[in-house]
């Protein structure tokens, strides 16, 4: 069975990324726990969705 995330979360991930590339994109170093957080946002993103889609009738 074939799974697809929503438009909205698509773009929702798409903003986290572009919003964690801006603030870090000049820097030379980046702290672990910026980069968790950030995988830790996209995760929560990407959890919500298959909790939906696991929530959701079938027929």
């Amino acid at each position: 069975m074939t799974e697809m995330l929503d438009t909205t979360t698509i773009e929702e991930i798409r903003a986290i990324i572009d919003k964690g590339l801006g603030t870090t994109q000049s820097r030379e170093l980046i702290a672990a726990s910026e980069v968790a957080d950030l995988l830790l946002d996209l995760r929560l993103l990407l959890a919500t969705s298959d909790a939906e889609l696991e929530a959701a009738p079938t027929n």
